[in-house]
């Protein structure tokens, strides 16, 4: 298999970037086969019955439990509630499975729990079914949760990363790189002089607003693991077309650049659970803008680039230098076990 020279899993395989693709893509679809999961976006769209649905799954590993602004059960329904909205369907049942560690608390089980039940709540999703496993002591992290989602696709919408043109403006729901940098700071102990709270939150509200203005929003991506860069850089590859940023425009809030400065990273690569981007027909950009700003979670909306017929594949932005730097798909995760 074209994979690169790790003969054993490594954390990066589960990073969100280049090893996370090669190992989906020279793994698990020649294993799995199927025309739906080669389209490698963030819920399957099938039909059942006649109707259209979205369909999700997604694990939570996440270190520590809980963090500024949320927790692993938070995680667990956002996390896939995102995944189906970004198909533009309307979230409506989980499944939740929880793997639990011999020896964890249940006071700890509980809050995890309670945190799941109050997030589906106001996700207004319903979890129906679900189940329960305990591995040894030594051989799990406290609670590992698996969330699967379905959601009923609107007639008329479209919304798959195949589907970006030339001439559509790049929109991002709000400032990046909170949630990483809030897990990294309780994670290590560090301060940056004011506290980062994880930007987790359910998206459905924010996109069924987007497509009342219109249904023709062609492409949307929640970019968490690897980040803004990662989220464009796949959107481009299945679109065979270019983006180009305006580095200026990314919102990146003043103690996230202040600590990833300190820690060397970019905020390009840091993870998100409550941001999405949308490749939007130009005509359309500005009322879809209004629109995003007009949401709660979208009062911070920006346009931050457009998609381009050059350099297919490619993700490049424009400094304030004046010069242009390539944005390229992360090869792991700069911090593993952020969701």
């Amino acid at each position: 298999m074209p994979l690169r020279d790790h003969p054993v899993v490594v954390m990066g395989h589960g990073g969100g970037g280049a090893l996370s693709a090669e190992l989906t893509r020279h793994l698990f679809l020649p294993a799995y086969g199927g025309e739906t999961l080669g389209g490698l976006t963030d819920s399957a769209a099938v039909t059942l019955g006649g109707t259209r649905l979205a369909f999700s799954t997604d694990s939570y590993v996440v270190r520590p439990l809980f963090f500024p602004g949320g927790s692993i059960g938070d995680l667990a329904v956002n996390g896939t509630v995102n995944d189906l909205a970004m198909s533009g369907a309307v979230p409506a049942y989980l499944s939740c499975a929880f793997i639990l560690e011999e020896g964890t608390e249940l006071s700890t089980v509980g809050r995890v729990a309670q945190a799941l039940g109050a997030a589906a709540r106001e996700a207004g999703v319903t979890v129906v079914t679900g189940d329960t496993k305990v591995v040894d002591s030594g051989h799990g992290d406290g609670v590992y949760v698996n969330t699967a989602g379905i959601g009923l696709i609107p007639e008329g919408v479209d919304i798959r990363p195949q589907r970006a043109r030339p001439g559509d403006v790049v929109i991002v729901s709000g400032p990046i790189g909170q949630h990483g940098i809030a897990i990294l700071s309780v994670r290590e102990g560090l301060t940056f002089g004011t506290e980062v709270v994880s930007d987790t939150g359910p998206l459905a509200g924010l996109v069924r607003a987007m497509l009342a203005v219109t249904p023709e929003i062609h492409v949307l991506r929640d970019p968490t693991r690897g980040g803004l860069a990662a989220a464009l850089n796949e959107i481009a590859a299945a679109s065979d077309t270019g983006v180009v940023l305006d580095e200026g425009a990314v919102p990146v809030p003043e103690a996230v650049a202040t600590a990833c400065a300190l820690l060397g990273l970019d905020p390009m690569y840091v993870a998100n659970e409550g941001r999405l981007v949308a490749f939007v027909p130009r005509e359309h950009a500005e009322a879809v803008l209004d629109a995003m700003r007009a949401h709660p979670l979208g009062r911070e909306a920006a346009v931050i680039g457009a998609c381009v017929a050059e350099h297919s594949g490619m993700v490049v932005a424009r400094t304030g230098l004046g010069g242009t730097r390539i944005v390229d798909l992360p090869l792991g995760e700069q911090l593993p076990r952020i969701c």
